[in-house]
Parts: structure tokens; sequence; C-alpha cells
């Protein structure tokens, strides 16, 4: 379970996902928009089958756009923004890829950029923290 201030969530169920170089987290809305010139990027975090959900929405004016290739092999765009994220009693700021994982177990995938030097995984080991 994690917790992510700058995203007003937490307790949220997240899993280790070594074979993804980057952190995804479920959106259930993503909408680039244009205020006094500039793109802002407005994001609502998890949806209504979460306990965490909030609903509240998210702006963001720092954002970047990457092609990433799913793990079902499809190429598509997807947004990435910085936040910070509190694990096992550390808190990291890390990048997210901002994805709908609707029907998924867990609305956070932590990747390798998050867990290299921070972590180590024993794959044998399951829920190694305290809640």
């Amino acid at each position: 379970m994690a917790d992510l201030p700058d995203f007003g969530l937490s307790g949220v169920d997240v899993k280790t996902d070594t074979g993804a170089y980057t952190s995804s987290i479920h959106v259930s809305k993503c909408n680039l928009e244009q205020q006094d010139g500039k793109d802002i990027l407005k994001v609502i975090f998890l949806d209504d089958k979460f306990e965490s959900y909030t609903g509240e929405e998210i702006h963001f004016e720092n954002f970047r756009r990457k092609k990433v290739k799913s793990s079902t092999g499809q190429e598509q765009i997807r947004y990435f923004v910085f936040g910070r994220i509190r694990i096992a009693g550390r808190l990291i700021k890390t990048e997210f890829s901002l994805t709908q994982r609707s029907g998924m177990r867990y609305p956070i995938l932590l990747g390798r950029k998050l867990l290299n030097k921070n972590f180590m995984v024993d794959t044998s080991l399951k829920y190694v923290h305290k809640k």
C-alpha cells in the first residue's frame, strides 16, 4: 500500500512490476485543455471501484507525452507526470505514466525506475511491510 500526497491519495494498493521501466497509475479521466494559452492536463486518478478514489480533478502544467508499447505490444501515446509516493516509510519523487487500468486489481504498478536504488525485490515474498 502507498500514499500519493501530491495526488490526494492514501492507502492505495500497489504492485511491483519489474518488467516495466516507469511506474503507472490508473486514471478515469485525462484530458488536455488550453487555459490562458497554456496546455493544462486535467486528471482524475483511480475510479469509484477503489476505496482511495476521491473524484478530485488535479491539474498539471508540467507533463510530457511519449509513445510507449503496452504489455500487449500495442503502441500508444501516454502522458507522464511527476509526483511523490510514500511507500514502506519512504517518500520518493518519481514519474508516473497515466493509463486506464480499469478491470485491473492494482491501480498502481511500480516500475524499475522507482525500484532501482530504493528497494530490493524478492519475488518469493508478498506484503513484506506493515500496511
